[in-house]
C-alpha cells in the first residue's frame, strides 16, 4: 500500500477495502500535482478503532511527511475535506495489532492555485514570474519591477514579467542548515516619486529549499502588501549514459543497446544542477527483463553502496556532478531478450563525509538524517544480447 502519485485526481483507500485492513499497515501516499495546482482530499468513508486516534488513524501532511505540517489526524466521525497550500501533499495510514476494521476510502483531485505570480525552481535557475494585472491592480508597471542586482534584468511579455534567476548569481544568497540547502532572492517593486497617490514597495520573497526528497518552492509578498504564497515541489533532473570504454568519451547513443555476453558496460550518472556544491554517488543498481517491475525477476548489481556483483567497480570522476561505474554482461541476460537497468543515485553535500556519498557500503537500514540527501531512481535499457553471443558465450 501507499507510494508515489502524479495523476490529476484519484482514489485512496485503505488495504482491502471495504473489507477489514490488516494489522500493523503502515501506508503512506504522496501525491504530487502539477506545478501551480493544489491537492483536494475529501474522505468519503472512515470506520477505525476508538475516536481517540491513537492505535488506528489517518494523517495528512501539507507536503511532504517529514518537513510539513500536519493538517489533521482523524479515525472517526465527520468526512472532512483538505486543501494543501503547494502541489504536493501526503496521506499516511497506520493500523496497530489490534482491532481491525473496514477503514477509510478517500477521494482527491487537483485544483488551479492563484496565478498573481508563479515560481518554478528548475535544475539551474529559478523561473518567477509576476501577472502585469496583478501589478496594475497595486498600481505599479511592469518597468518597476527589478532584482536588487538591477544587471539581471526580467522578460516582459504583454500578461508577464518573467526572470530567470540563477542559483549561483543575480544576488542569490545560498544558506546551509543540517538538512537543507536555501536559495533566495527578492523581486523589488518600487513606487515612483511621479506617482501622486503614496504606495508602499512590494517585495516578492523567493525560496527554492532543497529538502531531503523535493526541491520547495516558496514565493511571498512583504511590507504591508497583500500577501503572496507560492509553494512548489520538484525533483531533481538526473540521466545515466552508456560509454564504449573505461575513457569515458564516447557515448553509446544507440537505443537497444547490443552487447557481447561478459562485455564491460561503462556507465555515467549525470546531475544536471547549477550548484556545484553537491556530489553523486551510486547507490543501487538492479537488473530486470522487465522496466516496470524491479522485484518479481531482479539482479543486484551493487546494493546500498556494496557491491553484489563481482564485476562491478567504480571509476575515478573528475566533477562532482559525474558518478562512473562498470560491470560485465551477466549470464542474466542470455536467458531474456532485453535487460533494464533501474539504479538508485544518491545526492548529497559536498564535503558531507557523514553522507551516503562518501560512506560508500553501508548495511544501515535508516538514511542518516543529519546529511542532505536525496534519492533519484533512473532506468535505462533496453541491453540486447547481439545475434549468436549467448551461444559463443
Amino acid at each position: 500500500c501507499g507510494g508515489s502519485i502524479s495523476d490529476s485526481s484519484g482514489m485512496l483507500q485503505s488495504p482491502f477495502y471495504p473489507g477489514n485492513y490488516p494489522n500493523n499497515a503502515d501506508c503512506e501516499w504522496e501525491i504530487q500535482v502539477e506545478n501551480n495546482f493544489r491537492v483536494t482530499l475529501t474522505f468519503r468513508d472512515i470506520v477505525m478503532q476508538s475516536s481517540t486516534c491513537q492505535h488506528d488513524y489517518i494523517e495528512i501532511y501539507d507536503g511532504p511527511r517529514h518537513s510539513s505540517p500536519l493538517l489533521g489526524r482523524l479515525c472517526s466521525g465527520s468526512f472532512p475535506t483538505y486543501v494543501s497550500s503547494s502541489n504536493m501533499m501526503t496521506v499516511r495510514f497506520h493500523s496497530d495489532s489490534r482491532h481491525s476494521f473496514r477503514g477509510f476510502q478517500a477521494h482527491y483531485t487537483s485544483i488551479p492555485a492563484d496565478h498573481n505570480t508563479t515560481l518554478l525552481c528548475l535544475p539551474d535557475y529559478m523561473h518567477a514570474v509576476v501577472s502585469r494585472d496583478y501589478l496594475q491592480s497595486q498600481g505599479y508597471s511592469a518597468q518597476m519591477v527589478t532584482l536588487s542586482d538591477n544587471l539581471c534584468r526580467p522578460t516582459i511579455t504583454p500578461r508577464e514579467v518573467v526572470f530567470n534567476i540563477p542559483y549561483n548569481g543575480c544576488g542569490t544568497i545560498r544558506e546551509e542548515n543540517n538538512d537543507t540547502i536555501n536559495y533566495s532572492n527578492t523581486i523589488k517593486v518600487a513606487s515612483s516619486g511621479h506617482i501622486i497617490k503614496r504606495k508602499k514597495n512590494i517585495n516578492l520573497h523567493i525560496s527554492c529549499k532543497m529538502l531531503q526528497k523535493t526541491w520547495k518552492q516558496v514565493m511571498y509578498a512583504a511590507e504591508d502588501t497583500i500577501d503572496v504564497n507560492e509553494y512548489q515541489f520538484g525533483r531533481y533532473d538526473m540521466n545515466i549514459t552508456f560509454y564504449d570504454s573505461s575513457a569515458f568519451s564516447q557515448q553509446v547513443h544507440s537505443s537497444p543497446y547490443f552487447i557481447d555476453l561478459n562485455q564491460n558496460l561503462y556507465l555515467q550518472a549525470c546531475l544536471h544542477s547549477s550548484d556545484p556544491n553537491l556530489k553523486v554517488s551510486v547507490d543501487t543498481c538492479v537488473a530486470s527483463p522487465d522496466p516496470h517491475d524491479f522485484n518479481t525477476l531482479a539482479y543486484y548489481i551493487v546494493r546500498n553502496g556494496c557491491p553484489r556483483d563481482s564485476s562491478y567497480s567504480v571509476f575515478y570522476s573528475p566533477y562532482n556532478h559525474f558518478a562512473r561505474f562498470k560491470f560485465n554482461a551477466f549470464e542474466f541476460m542470455s536467458r531474456h531478450p532485453s535487460v533494464y537497468l533501474k539504479c538508485e543515485l544518491m545526492v548529497c553535500r559536498l564535503g558531507d563525509y557523514s553522507s551516503r556519498c562518501y560512506r560508500g557500503c553501508t548495511t544501515r537500514a535508516k538514511r542518516d538524517t543529519s546529511s542532505l540527501e536525496e534519492k533519484v531512481d533512473v532506468v535505462v535499457g533496453p541491453i540486447q544480447l547481439r545475434e549468436g553471443a549467448a551461444q559463443s558465450g
